[in-house]
């Protein structure tokens, strides 16, 4: 059966356009990707389509057997129960959740850590009906016991609160690293040093805020961190190329 969406602008790279997505044939695409869970999810967070890498994580053999099931129906605890509630908030603020270090669970008993990207999907009308997204093993030599969950804490916490003070000597603590430790480990996984990794997270979420809202820019600016508004600027247009007011007019 094929089965389509719309993505909303706001949900993927392609500027104005909307992009109509065959989901079978998105599936079929990821099956070939052993070390990505790829899926889509309907409104009520329960899956639409998978690839053959998240069914065999999950100790299933078909994707009818996932199919129509929500993450805490197939796995138990707390690897369950997190993106349930990860994909409750996607669904419910249409806000995506993108690159977020955490830990999986890979049958039968092999937890492994993954970058998780999940975007919401747009009706023609504006609505938040699914969401699309995947997770990808972290391919590096690092073994899992030296990936400390406090860094994965620490970003997690710096992604809800875009607190000013935190810099690669917080981030460094706060994951019970070195400072030497923390640069090697970002650069391995995210191929960013601490700076450039904070700086990514403070302007993803400023272009967030200003494609969805009408914050004024020096409000957005200390929202996510900046010091003040040329700050703020500097920044924005050195990732971006240009400044905030023309990042927010061409959206």
């Amino acid at each position: 059966m094929r089965t389509e969406w719309n993505v909303s602008p706001s949900a993927n790279a392609f500027g104005n356009a909307v992009t109509s997505i065959d989901v079978d044939v998105l599936s079929k695409l990821f099956d070939s990707a052993p070390d990505v869970a790829f899926f889509v999810k309907d409104a009520a967070g329960r899956y639409v389509a998978v690839n053959e890498s998240l069914v065999k994580r999950h100790g299933f053999k078909a994707k009818s057997d996932v199919i129509g099931q929500r993450p805490r129906d197939i796995c138990q605890g707390d690897f369950g129960q997190v993106p349930s509630k990860q994909d409750e908030k996607v669904l419910r603020t249409g806000r995506p959740l993108q690159e977020h270090l955490e830990m999986q669970w890979h049958r039968p008993q092999n937890p492994v850590w993954c970058l998780t990207t999940k975007l919401p999907i747009h009706d023609s009308q504006g609505n938040v009906v699914g969401l699309i997204g995947f997770s990808r093993d972290v391919r590096v030599s690092i073994p899992a016991q030296e990936i400390p969950t406090a860094f994965a804490a620490a970003l997690e916490e710096f992604e809800r609160t875009l607190g000013a003070a935190v810099t690669p000597a917080w981030l460094a603590e706060r994951s019970g690293l070195t400072s030497q430790k923390l640069a090697r480990f970002t650069r391995r996984i995210y191929d960013l040093t601490p700076t450039q990794l904070i700086a990514k997270i403070r302007i993803a979420a400023a272009s967030r805020l200003l494609r969805e809202t009408n914050k004024p820019v020096v409000e957005i600016a200390l929202a996510c961190g900046f010091c003040d508004h040329s700050a703020f600027t500097r920044a924005f247009r050195r990732a971006t190329g240009v400044t905030p007011s023309v990042f927010r007019k061409q959206c």
